[in-house]
């Protein structure tokens, strides 16, 4: 008892020593001469010559000198003031160094990073909890773990703030065993670290993960969720597309939030809905926007929404609205996003009309990107013009990458261009001679010409390199829960009823034709 009440009173004293010092560095700051803002207007200063000028300078006045250059990104003056702080025989506190340690992570510096740990171990100071948390953290954004899990564990009573850094270190580089060691490690969770966990489970594709750990969250219950952990979850969700889910998150988001989302949330919310096939709620979440909270993320997932869900119109439609009714400029993904309507709809004519409007009038030169150009070259060879999509391969203002091939070769497949499939198919394997996917389009475009000498060729040759084709696969859900369907799976318990079904599918599709 008597342990838990020092442990307690130590916690108090440290928090209320940072509040006081921060607020003493503060009062300092409205002591700095003016001209340390002066990079404003393009004049650069020496620490030295700002030193000169503040009266009765002190470690407190000096860190807040620091401090003033890296909140102005002026990372190289606030070393040179660091620097000239030692040189005048001022020891630095833990403010400084936690100050100063953010510059070389800013401005990428593994080596100065790894200088000034190693001086704050010198005279003592990297165990300080605000010392080892921006040490930790500087590691963390130069991507060196090692050193990062060195610093954590050298850190006295590490704070929530540390073990998230670290845990978001780890998840970022895909270790995700050693982040979940850490984040049960930990004596007590924050909604931060849970939102760390989530967003780095969701970020990295593993979906069911991030999921998993809300709900671990939820049953916890010490931490309630907030509204910067459920767009993460919802985004998780949709990935997986599992509608029933989804909509218990949206309950959840109901239950603790009320109706008072922030734009985040709801743009989550229409991304969601639309991935799921569900358009209608998409379009209510977006009305349950107010204009003005509308983002170039609300509207472009409603662009896409229509797009994936084959209703080509609906996106133009909603392009021209946003273009009409507000001051927001599309930007790559707006522009990728309705050329991917036009492709998959059919919608040639509009499709190049949007493009070459990119090309000539929206004033934004960064607009256009490969993904556009590579678009373009699918949806006219999908169409069947392929003059235009070679053309515009040859006038690309980049070298086309291998997306732009095989965009080529799958419109080849569709129209049976042997000639541009074979050019097509080359270049690819040229790029990436193990990319199995190409030689099973270029066989199939062969199929399509009645080539069957050339089909057997290309199957002898996926056979003696040993590729395997990785098998395509769908999945439904089905009363909460996911099924997946493999193609040729013959493992699947209920494999006979699926090809029954699916033979029957097949005889009224017949039967309609």
């Amino acid at each position: 008892m008597v342990s838990s009440q020092r442990l307690y009173l130590s916690r108090i004293v440290r928090r209320k020593s940072h509040s006081l010092a921060s607020a003493l560095v503060t009062k300092s700051q409205e002591s700095i001469p003016k001209s340390v803002g002066c990079s404003d207007s393009g004049s650069t200063c020496e620490a030295h010559q700002l030193f000169d000028e503040i009266r009765d300078l002190n470690v407190i006045s000096g860190t807040a000198v620091i401090g003033r250059f890296v909140k102005q990104n002026r990372h190289v003056e606030a070393i040179h003031a660091f620097k000239r702080l030692l040189y005048l025989g001022i020891r630095p506190n833990e403010f400084t160094f936690g100050t100063v340690i953010g510059s070389s992570s800013s401005s990428r510096d593994v080596k100065l990073g790894k200088q000034l740990h190693g001086f704050a171990l010198k005279i003592g100071l990297a165990s300080n909890v605000f010392v080892g948390s921006a040490v930790l953290n500087c590691y963390v954004k130069l991507s060196t773990l090692m050193d990062a899990r060195r610093s954590f564990d050298d850190t006295r009573d590490p704070n929530v703030i540390s073990f998230t850094n670290l845990i978001s270190g780890y998840l970022k580089k895909h270790e995700f065993e050693e982040a979940l060691s850490l984040f049960r490690t930990m004596p007590e969770r924050s909604v931060v670290t849970w939102n760390a966990v989530i967003g780095g489970f969701s970020q990295t594709g593993r979906n069911e993960e991030a999921v998993r750990t809300f709900v671990d969250m939820l049953r916890e219950g010490v931490v309630m969720p907030n509204e910067s952990t459920f767009p993460c979850t919802i985004t998780a969700i949709s990935n997986i597309a599992s509608h029933g889910g989804g909509k218990s998150i949206h309950a959840c988001a109901i239950k603790f939030l009320g109706q008072q989302y922030n734009v985040f949330v709801w743009n989550s919310l229409i991304s969601f809905y639309s991935k799921c096939g569900n358009m209608e709620d998409s379009v209510l979440a977006f009305n349950k926007l107010h204009e003005q909270e509308r983002n170039i993320v609300s509207w472009n997932s409603m662009i896409w929404g229509y797009a994936h869900n084959g209703r080509g119109q609906e996106a133009i439609a909603m392009f021209e609205k946003m273009i009409k009714d507000t001051n927001l400029k599309p930007n790559s993904v707006t522009l990728l996003g309705v050329l991917f309507a036009c492709n998959h709809t059919g919608l040639i004519h509009e499709g190049y009309s949007y493009f070459n409007k990119a090309v000539n009038d929206y004033d934004n030169p960064n607009l256009l990107q490969p993904e556009h150009y590579a678009c373009m070259v699918d949806m006219l060879s999908r169409s069947g013009h392929f003059e235009e999509a070679e053309r515009l391969i040859k006038s690309l203002p980049l070298d086309p990458g291998i997306g732009f091939w095989k965009a080529l070769l799958g419109g080849c497949k569709i129209h049976s261009n042997k000639r541009l499939a074979e050019l097509a198919a080359s270049k690819i394997l040229e790029m990436e001679p193990r990319d199995v996917s190409s030689y099973v389009m270029l066989s199939n475009a062969y199929s399509a010409v009645e080539k069957w000498q050339n089909v057997s060729e290309i199957r002898r040759k996926i056979k003696e390199t040993g590729f395997k084709r990785i098998s395509g696969c769908s999945w439904i859900e089905v009363r909460g829960q996911g099924c997946v369907f493999v193609n040729a799976d013959k493992s699947n318990k209920q494999k006979d009823e699926v090809y029954r079904v699916l033979s029957l599918i097949t005889q009224h599709l017949i039967e309609d034709l």
